[in-house]
Protein backbone atom coordinates (compact mmCIF):
# COMPACT_ATOMS: atom_id res chain seq x y z
CA UNK A 1 0.00 0.00 0.00
CA UNK A 2 1.40 3.28 -0.84
CA UNK A 3 1.69 6.02 1.71
CA UNK A 4 -0.68 8.89 1.33
CA UNK A 5 0.52 12.17 0.10
CA UNK A 6 0.86 14.77 2.63
CA UNK A 7 1.89 17.66 -0.12
CA UNK A 8 1.94 17.73 -3.51
CA UNK A 9 2.35 20.57 -5.53
CA UNK A 10 1.21 20.70 -8.95
CA UNK A 11 2.29 23.45 -11.71
CA UNK A 12 3.21 26.26 -9.33
CA UNK A 13 3.73 29.46 -11.28
CA UNK A 14 4.78 32.85 -9.00
CA UNK A 15 4.95 36.04 -11.33
CA UNK A 16 6.62 39.01 -9.04
CA UNK A 17 4.79 42.44 -10.20
CA UNK A 18 7.68 44.99 -10.47
CA UNK A 19 8.98 45.67 -13.81
CA UNK A 20 6.36 44.81 -15.72
CA UNK A 21 6.23 40.79 -14.03
CA UNK A 22 8.83 38.61 -13.61
CA UNK A 23 8.69 34.87 -13.57
CA UNK A 24 10.42 33.34 -10.27
CA UNK A 25 9.04 30.06 -10.19
CA UNK A 26 7.39 28.37 -14.10
CA UNK A 27 5.74 25.12 -13.82
CA UNK A 28 7.33 23.69 -10.47
CA UNK A 29 5.43 20.20 -9.84
CA UNK A 30 6.70 17.21 -6.69
CA UNK A 31 4.91 15.23 -4.65
CA UNK A 32 5.73 15.03 -0.48
CA UNK A 33 5.24 11.61 1.40
CA UNK A 34 4.69 11.72 4.72
CA UNK A 35 7.98 11.54 6.84
CA UNK A 36 9.49 12.10 3.82
CA UNK A 37 12.95 14.60 3.25
CA UNK A 38 13.37 16.62 -0.04
CA UNK A 39 16.00 18.88 -0.65
CA UNK A 40 15.58 21.78 -3.04
CA UNK A 41 19.28 23.33 -4.63
CA UNK A 42 20.49 25.57 -7.02
CA UNK A 43 21.89 29.60 -7.14
CA UNK A 44 20.60 32.60 -5.86
CA UNK A 45 17.95 33.77 -7.82
CA UNK A 46 16.83 30.44 -9.04
CA UNK A 47 13.31 30.49 -7.28
CA UNK A 48 13.83 28.35 -4.75
CA UNK A 49 12.79 30.67 -1.52
CA UNK A 50 10.09 31.77 -3.70
CA UNK A 51 9.11 28.43 -3.94
CA UNK A 52 9.28 27.98 0.24
CA UNK A 53 6.92 31.20 0.39
CA UNK A 54 4.21 30.39 -1.99
CA UNK A 55 3.82 26.76 0.03
CA UNK A 56 2.94 28.97 3.08
CA UNK A 57 1.47 31.55 1.04
CA UNK A 58 4.00 34.03 2.38
CA UNK A 59 4.73 36.16 -0.66
CA UNK A 60 4.54 40.16 -1.06
CA UNK A 61 0.80 41.72 -1.82
CA UNK A 62 0.21 41.92 -5.54
CA UNK A 63 2.08 38.63 -6.29
CA UNK A 64 0.72 36.11 -8.55
CA UNK A 65 -0.01 33.01 -7.90
CA UNK A 66 -0.77 29.45 -9.92
CA UNK A 67 -1.12 26.15 -9.29
CA UNK A 68 -2.32 23.80 -6.94
CA UNK A 69 -0.86 23.04 -2.98
CA UNK A 70 -2.48 20.45 -2.27
CA UNK A 71 -0.93 19.58 1.65
CA UNK A 72 -3.34 16.66 2.55
CA UNK A 73 -6.07 17.44 -0.69
CA UNK A 74 -6.54 20.37 0.53
CA UNK A 75 -5.64 23.23 -2.00
CA UNK A 76 -3.11 26.20 0.62
CA UNK A 77 -3.35 28.59 -2.52
CA UNK A 78 -7.09 29.08 -2.28
CA UNK A 79 -7.90 28.41 1.58
CA UNK A 80 -9.66 31.27 3.36
CA UNK A 81 -7.31 33.25 5.32
CA UNK A 82 -8.98 32.05 9.01
CA UNK A 83 -8.45 28.63 7.53
CA UNK A 84 -4.76 29.23 6.53
CA UNK A 85 -3.81 30.75 10.27
CA UNK A 86 -5.23 27.49 11.60
CA UNK A 87 -2.93 25.69 9.05
CA UNK A 88 0.32 27.09 9.61
CA UNK A 89 2.46 26.03 12.81
CA UNK A 90 -0.06 23.13 13.09
CA UNK A 91 0.22 21.16 10.10
CA UNK A 92 3.21 22.78 8.19
CA UNK A 93 5.88 25.55 9.43
CA UNK A 94 9.14 27.19 8.39
CA UNK A 95 12.28 27.45 9.80
CA UNK A 96 13.90 30.98 8.15
CA UNK A 97 17.58 31.41 7.35
CA UNK A 98 18.10 34.60 9.33
CA UNK A 99 17.68 34.35 12.60
CA UNK A 100 18.06 38.01 13.90
CA UNK A 101 15.45 38.69 11.08
CA UNK A 102 12.87 36.30 12.27
CA UNK A 103 13.13 36.94 15.79
CA UNK A 104 11.74 39.84 17.88
CA UNK A 105 14.94 41.69 19.56
CA UNK A 106 13.06 43.19 22.09
CA UNK A 107 11.16 40.30 23.35
CA UNK A 108 12.44 36.79 25.42
CA UNK A 109 12.74 33.96 23.49
CA UNK A 110 10.47 32.02 25.59
CA UNK A 111 7.81 34.65 24.88
CA UNK A 112 7.84 34.34 21.43
CA UNK A 113 7.46 30.29 21.35
CA UNK A 114 4.49 31.04 23.68
CA UNK A 115 3.02 33.39 21.38
CA UNK A 116 3.04 30.58 18.88
CA UNK A 117 1.54 27.81 21.29
CA UNK A 118 -1.23 30.01 22.32
CA UNK A 119 -2.59 31.55 18.98
CA UNK A 120 -3.63 28.06 17.83
CA UNK A 121 -4.34 26.91 21.84
CA UNK A 122 -6.46 29.29 24.20
CA UNK A 123 -6.80 28.84 27.83
CA UNK A 124 -3.22 26.94 28.47
CA UNK A 125 -2.58 27.56 32.21
CA UNK A 126 0.52 29.43 32.86
CA UNK A 127 2.91 26.71 34.10
CA UNK A 128 2.19 24.29 31.65
CA UNK A 129 3.12 26.84 29.06
CA UNK A 130 6.40 27.58 30.31
CA UNK A 131 7.09 23.85 30.63
CA UNK A 132 6.27 23.37 26.78
CA UNK A 133 8.28 26.08 25.97
CA UNK A 134 11.02 24.74 28.61
CA UNK A 135 10.72 20.98 26.60
CA UNK A 136 10.80 22.43 23.22
CA UNK A 137 14.55 24.12 24.15
CA UNK A 138 15.28 21.09 25.55
CA UNK A 139 14.62 19.37 22.56
CA UNK A 140 17.05 21.38 19.93
CA UNK A 141 19.39 21.41 22.52
CA UNK A 142 19.00 24.50 24.69
CA UNK A 143 18.54 24.89 28.41
CA UNK A 144 15.19 25.23 29.67
CA UNK A 145 16.48 27.94 31.55
CA UNK A 146 17.20 30.24 28.58
CA UNK A 147 14.03 31.07 27.92
CA UNK A 148 14.25 34.01 29.75
CA UNK A 149 17.13 35.21 27.13
CA UNK A 150 16.80 37.62 24.28
CA UNK A 151 18.24 36.60 21.20
CA UNK A 152 20.86 38.78 21.10
CA UNK A 153 21.86 36.72 24.08
CA UNK A 154 22.82 33.68 22.27
CA UNK A 155 25.21 32.74 19.48
CA UNK A 156 24.42 32.24 16.04
CA UNK A 157 23.80 28.54 16.21
CA UNK A 158 21.81 29.05 19.88
CA UNK A 159 19.22 31.43 17.94
CA UNK A 160 18.75 28.84 14.48
CA UNK A 161 17.86 26.21 17.05
CA UNK A 162 15.25 28.84 18.81
CA UNK A 163 13.99 29.15 15.05
CA UNK A 164 13.82 25.16 15.28
CA UNK A 165 12.11 24.96 18.46
CA UNK A 166 9.62 28.10 17.54
CA UNK A 167 8.47 25.98 13.96
CA UNK A 168 7.84 22.53 16.43
CA UNK A 169 5.38 24.54 19.10
CA UNK A 170 2.63 22.82 17.25
CA UNK A 171 3.62 19.87 15.93
CA UNK A 172 3.39 20.45 12.56
CA UNK A 173 3.41 17.76 10.35
CA UNK A 174 5.93 19.31 7.49
CA UNK A 175 8.80 21.79 8.38
CA UNK A 176 10.16 23.58 5.56
CA UNK A 177 14.16 24.55 6.12
CA UNK A 178 14.78 28.03 4.04
CA UNK A 179 18.85 28.52 4.39
CA UNK A 180 18.92 27.39 8.08
CA UNK A 181 22.60 27.20 8.43
CA UNK A 182 23.54 30.32 6.17
CA UNK A 183 26.00 32.71 7.88
CA UNK A 184 26.89 30.12 10.35
CA UNK A 185 30.61 28.56 10.80
CA UNK A 186 31.15 24.93 9.67
CA UNK A 187 31.33 23.33 12.54
CA UNK A 188 27.93 24.87 13.74
CA UNK A 189 26.15 24.24 10.63
CA UNK A 190 26.71 20.58 10.92
CA UNK A 191 25.27 20.83 14.49
CA UNK A 192 22.32 22.35 13.29
CA UNK A 193 21.94 20.06 10.30
CA UNK A 194 22.72 17.16 12.65
CA UNK A 195 19.60 18.41 14.81
CA UNK A 196 17.13 18.63 11.86
CA UNK A 197 18.09 14.96 10.80
CA UNK A 198 17.44 13.59 14.25
CA UNK A 199 13.90 15.50 14.87
CA UNK A 200 13.08 14.56 11.51
CA UNK A 201 13.37 10.59 12.26
CA UNK A 202 12.46 10.97 16.06
CA UNK A 203 9.08 12.90 14.94
CA UNK A 204 8.57 11.67 11.97
CA UNK A 205 8.16 14.96 10.00
CA UNK A 206 8.30 15.32 6.29
CA UNK A 207 11.03 18.17 5.54
CA UNK A 208 11.44 20.16 2.62
CA UNK A 209 15.30 21.04 2.60
CA UNK A 210 16.46 24.50 0.70
CA UNK A 211 19.84 25.25 -0.14
CA UNK A 212 22.33 26.36 -2.74
CA UNK A 213 24.93 23.37 -1.43
CA UNK A 214 24.31 20.47 -3.05
CA UNK A 215 26.59 18.00 -0.95
CA UNK A 216 24.71 18.96 1.98
CA UNK A 217 21.28 18.25 0.93
CA UNK A 218 22.99 14.72 -0.83
CA UNK A 219 23.74 14.07 3.53
CA UNK A 220 20.34 14.78 4.61
CA UNK A 221 17.92 13.80 2.03
CA UNK A 222 16.30 11.33 0.52
CA UNK A 223 15.62 12.97 -2.81
CA UNK A 224 16.41 16.23 -4.36
CA UNK A 225 15.35 18.66 -6.51
CA UNK A 226 17.88 21.29 -8.95
CA UNK A 227 15.85 24.46 -9.85
CA UNK A 228 17.66 26.80 -12.72
CA UNK A 229 15.83 29.76 -13.83
CA UNK A 230 12.44 29.03 -11.89
CA UNK A 231 12.35 25.26 -13.13
CA UNK A 232 13.50 21.73 -11.87
CA UNK A 233 16.05 20.73 -14.00
CA UNK A 234 16.79 17.63 -12.45
CA UNK A 235 14.97 15.78 -9.78
CA UNK A 236 15.68 11.55 -8.29
CA UNK A 237 17.53 10.27 -5.43
CA UNK A 238 19.94 12.18 -3.84
CA UNK A 239 23.14 10.20 -3.57
CA UNK A 240 22.19 9.25 -7.68
CA UNK A 241 21.67 13.09 -8.62
CA UNK A 242 24.82 14.31 -6.60
CA UNK A 243 27.26 11.10 -7.69
CA UNK A 244 25.93 11.13 -11.23
CA UNK A 245 24.25 14.20 -12.39
CA UNK A 246 22.32 14.08 -15.70
CA UNK A 247 22.44 17.82 -16.24
CA UNK A 248 25.06 19.45 -16.44
CA UNK A 249 24.07 22.54 -14.05
CA UNK A 250 23.47 19.63 -11.48
CA UNK A 251 27.20 18.43 -12.36
CA UNK A 252 28.40 21.90 -11.89
CA UNK A 253 27.26 22.69 -8.81
CA UNK A 254 28.56 19.40 -7.16
CA UNK A 255 31.48 20.52 -8.80
CA UNK A 256 31.77 23.40 -6.89
CA UNK A 257 31.68 21.17 -3.67
CA UNK A 258 35.35 19.92 -4.02
CA UNK A 259 36.14 16.35 -2.28
CA UNK A 260 39.46 17.23 0.07
CA UNK A 261 42.01 14.98 -0.92
CA UNK A 262 40.63 14.07 -4.27
CA UNK A 263 43.86 15.08 -6.78
CA UNK A 264 40.89 15.62 -9.59
CA UNK A 265 39.86 19.17 -7.92
CA UNK A 266 43.24 20.50 -7.83
CA UNK A 267 43.43 21.72 -11.28
CA UNK A 268 39.75 21.53 -12.16
CA UNK A 269 38.14 24.75 -12.91
CA UNK A 270 36.75 26.76 -10.63
CA UNK A 271 33.19 28.23 -10.65
CA UNK A 272 30.76 28.26 -13.19
CA UNK A 273 30.95 30.99 -16.32
CA UNK A 274 28.55 33.55 -16.70
CA UNK A 275 25.54 34.25 -15.05
CA UNK A 276 21.72 33.34 -14.18
CA UNK A 277 19.65 34.70 -16.52
CA UNK A 278 17.35 37.68 -16.01
CA UNK A 279 13.81 36.44 -15.51
CA UNK A 280 12.20 38.93 -17.69
CA UNK A 281 14.75 38.26 -20.43
CA UNK A 282 15.29 34.01 -20.39
CA UNK A 283 17.07 32.33 -23.44
CA UNK A 284 15.38 30.48 -25.87
CA UNK A 285 15.02 26.97 -25.83
CA UNK A 286 17.01 25.65 -22.64
CA UNK A 287 17.39 28.50 -20.67
CA UNK A 288 20.47 27.18 -19.48
CA UNK A 289 22.34 26.81 -22.85
CA UNK A 290 24.77 29.87 -22.94
CA UNK A 291 26.41 28.86 -19.66
CA UNK A 292 26.53 24.89 -20.96
CA UNK A 293 29.83 23.25 -21.48
CA UNK A 294 28.45 20.94 -23.29
CA UNK A 295 25.19 22.59 -25.52
CA UNK A 296 24.62 21.58 -28.72
CA UNK A 297 22.96 23.67 -31.86
CA UNK A 298 19.11 22.52 -30.57
CA UNK A 299 19.57 23.53 -27.34
CA UNK A 300 19.03 27.05 -27.77
CA UNK A 301 15.65 26.29 -29.76
CA UNK A 302 14.36 23.27 -28.74
CA UNK A 303 11.39 22.82 -26.35
CA UNK A 304 12.82 21.01 -23.12
CA UNK A 305 11.05 19.10 -20.57
CA UNK A 306 11.82 16.77 -17.59
CA UNK A 307 12.43 13.30 -19.47
CA UNK A 308 12.75 10.05 -18.03
CA UNK A 309 16.58 9.77 -16.94
CA UNK A 310 16.58 6.51 -15.11
CA UNK A 311 15.29 4.40 -12.83
CA UNK A 312 12.87 7.58 -10.33
CA UNK A 313 14.93 10.24 -12.06
CA UNK A 314 13.57 13.15 -14.69
CA UNK A 315 16.31 15.95 -16.24
CA UNK A 316 15.85 18.64 -18.29
CA UNK A 317 18.34 17.91 -21.00
CA UNK A 318 18.44 16.57 -24.57
CA UNK A 319 21.40 14.25 -23.71
CA UNK A 320 19.26 12.10 -21.68
CA UNK A 321 17.26 11.62 -24.97
CA UNK A 322 20.63 9.70 -26.35
CA UNK A 323 20.82 7.32 -23.41
CA UNK A 324 16.91 6.18 -24.17
CA UNK A 325 17.19 3.08 -26.07
CA UNK A 326 15.65 3.11 -29.65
Amino acid sequence: MSTPLLLDVRDLHVTYPSGGGVPAVRGVSFQLERGETLGVAGESGCGKSTLAGALLRLLPPGTEVSGEVLLDGENVLTMREDRLRAVRWTELAVVFQGALHTLNPVKRVGWQIEEAITTHERGIPRSELRGRVAELLETVGIPGRRAVDYPHQLSGGQRQRVLIALALACSPHLLIADEPTTALDVMVQAQVLRLLEDLQRDLGLAVVFITHDLSTLAAVCRRLLVMYAGRVVEDGPSDEVFGSPKHPYTAALAAAFPIIGDARFRMAPSGLPGDPPDPRHLPSGCTFHPRCSVARPECASRAVELWPAGEGRRAACVQVLDEVPT
